[in-house]
C-alpha cells in the first residue's frame, strides 16, 4: 500500500525541525509541502508546495480533498512508494489535510512527531498543559460562547474578521493574550480585552491566542450548587427549610423580581437606568436563588437536580421549537404561538389546550392567557374596532347609583355589562399588544406616589 509520510516544520522556527524530519525531506525521492508560507520553508525552496490551489479552490475543504487526491496519486507512483508532506506545525494539531489522508483506505498514513504551536505556546506562558488542564479550540470551529474553564489555546486565529469572530464569543471584559509568530525575532506577547482583540493589526497564520480564565453560566452555576449545598450543612435556617416552606419565599421574589422588571424597563435611557439595572440583577439572583435550593432539596430526596432541571426545560423547549430544531416552516411569531398550544397539549396528553392553567392568576391576566389560547383553535378574536366599540357600548349602558357602594357592599354579582365592559377592553388591549396587568400596576406605583405626596404635604 502506498504510503504518505507526514512532517511537520514546526511552529516557526526552522530550528524546531526535528532531525528526522529534515533527514525524510533531505533523501525523499518525492516531498511537497502544504505551503510555503511558513518560516521553517526557506529552507525548501526547490519543493514543490500547493499554494497554488490557495488561489484556485473555491473553499478550503475543496483545497484539502485536492491536497489529498494528489499525495495519494504522487504516493502511488513514487519509486519507493511513498511521499512525504511537509506540514506547518505538528502533523496531528490543527491539520485537516491529515484528517482526511487518515480516513482513506487506499493509502497508509504515517505522521511523525514534530514540535507543535501547543508545545512553543505552553513554554511561552509557561504552563504544563496536563496540570492546568489546558483545552485546545479551534477558532473556527462554531459560533457560539466560549466555555470554561480556562485555560484556552486558540488555533486558526489567522486574520482580523476571525479575531472579531473569537471576541463576539468572550464577555467584552476577558483577558486574551495574543501569541504571535513564538520562536522568531518578532515574537510579540500580548495581553488584550476581548473587546480590542481585533485590534491587533499584526494578526496572521502564526497568530494563535491563550486565555488562563473563563468565567462562564457553568461555572457559576456549579459554584452556587456548591454554596446552596454548604448552607443546607451548616446554616440551622437552611437546614430547617422543606419545599412547602419555601413556597411563599418563592412567591415573593417573584413578585419583587416583576417590580423590578418593571421599574429596569421604565428606567431605559434615564439616570436611574445603572440602579435600575443592579437591582434587576440582584432580584433576579434571588429568584434563581430559589429555584437552586429546591434543587437541592430534591437532589437530597434522589429525586431531581439542577442539571435534571436544566436538561429537562430544554429537551421540551427544543420539542417545542421544530421549526429551530426540525424541518417545520412557519410564517411568524403568530403561528409560533399558536403551534406551541397544540404541541404542548398533545405533549401532556391533555384533552382540552386549556387544562394545566393555573386558575388562581389574576384575573386580568388569566383572560388575557385565555384570549390567546383562544386564537390558536380558531376561535376568531375581536378586532380592535370592534372590541373599542364593544366596550364603549357597554359602558353606555352601566347602571351607576348617585352615591356610592361602601366597601362591605361591593361583589362580583353584578349586571352583565360590567364583564361585557371589562372583557372587551381587555380584548382591545391584547390586540394591541398591553399588558394591562402591568398598566394598572404602574398606575397603581403612581397612585402610591401622589398618596405619599399628600402625606407629606399634610405633615408639613
Amino acid at each position: 500500500m502506498p504510503v504518505v509520510r507526514v512532517v511537520g516544520l514546526g511552529p516557526g522556527d526552522v530550528e524546531l525541525l526535528t532531525r528526522r524530519a529534515q533527514r525524510l525531506l533531505d533523501e525523499s525521492p518525492v516531498v511537497r509541502l502544504r505551503t510555503r508560507v511558513h518560516p521553517a520553508a526557506s529552507g525548501l525552496a526547490s519543493t514543490p508546495s500547493y499554494d497554488d490551489l490557495y488561489e484556485s479552490a473555491a473553499t478550503f475543504e475543496d483545497l484539502y480533498e485536492a491536497i489529498v487526491e494528489d499525495l495519494v496519486s504522487l504516493a502511488t507512483n513514487s519509486p519507493n512508494g511513498e511521499v512525504v508532506y511537509a506540514v506547518p506545525g505538528s502533523p496531528v494539531v490543527a491539520e485537516r489535510t491529515v484528517e482526511l489522508l487518515l480516513a482513506r483506505r487506499d493509502v497508509r498514513t504515517v505522521c511523525e512527531p514534530a514540535v507543535s504551536v501547543i508545545d512553543v505556546a505552553c513554554g511561552v506562558m509557561g504552563r504544563d498543559p496536563m496540570a492546568v488542564g489546558l483545552r485546545v479550540v479551534d477558532a473556527l470551529g462554531a459560533t457560539t460562547p466560549l466555555r470554561g474553564p480556562g485555560p484556552l489555546l486558540i488555533l486558526q486565529a489567522y486574520a482580523p474578521e476571525v479575531l472579531a469572530m473569537v471576541a463576539d464569543r468572550l464577555p467584552g471584559e476577558t483577558v486574551v493574550t495574543v501569541l504571535h509568530h513564538l520562536g522568531l525575532a518578532d515574537e510579540v506577547v500580548r495581553e488584550l480585552t476581548a473587546d480590542r482583540l481585533a485590534t491587533f493589526v499584526e494578526v496572521d497564520h502564526l497568530t494563535s491566542l491563550w486565555i488562563d480564565g473563563l468565567r462562564t453560566a457553568g461555572d457559576a452555576m456549579d459554584d452556587l450548587v456548591d454554596f446552596t449545598a454548604r448552607l443546607r450543612a451548616e446554616c440551622p435556617w437552611d437546614q430547617e427549610q422543606t419545599h412547602a416552606s419555601l413556597t411563599r419565599h418563592l412567591l415573593e421574589e417573584a413578585y419583587e423580581t416583576l417590580d423590578a422588571l418593571e421599574t429596569f424597563v421604565r428606567a431605559e435611557g434615564s439616570p436611574d437606568e445603572d440602579a435600575a439595572t443592579a437591582h434587576v440583577r440582584e432580584e433576579l439572583g434571588d429568584l434563581l436563588f430559589q429555584i437552586v435550593f429546591h434543587a437541592e432539596l430534591g437532589d437530597e430526596e434522589d429525586r431531581f437536580n439542577l442539571a435534571a432541571i436544566a436538561d429537562g426545560v430544554r429537551d421540551k423547549l427544543t420539542s417545542r421549537h421544530p421549526h429551530v430544531f426540525g424541518d417545520v416552516q412557519v410564517s411568524g411569531s403568530q403561528e409560533v404561538a399558536s403551534r406551541w398550544e397544540v404541541l404542548k397539549r398533545d405533549e401532556k396528553g391533555r384533552e382540552s389546550i386549556t387544562d394545566g392553567i393555573a386558575w388562581q392568576l389574576p384575573a386580568l391576566t388569566l383572560y388575557t392567557k385565555l384570549l390567546r389560547k383562544a386564537a390558536s383553535v380558531d376561535l376568531a378574536p375581536l378586532s380592535g374596532d370592534a372590541a373599542r366599540q364593544r366596550t364603549l357600548d357597554a359602558l353606555a349602558v352601566l347602571d351607576l347609583e348617585h352615591v356610592g357602594a361602601r366597601d362591605a357592599e361591593s361583589s362580583s354579582d353584578v349586571a352583565s355589562a360590567w364583564g361585557d365592559a371589562l372583557s372587551s377592553l381587555v380584548a382591545a388591549a391584547q390586540y394591541a399588544g398591553v399588558d394591562l396587568e402591568g398598566v394598572l400596576r404602574d398606575r397603581a406605583l403612581r397612585l402610591r406616589d401622589e398618596i405619599r405626596s399628600v402625606e407629606r404635604g399634610s405633615q408639613e
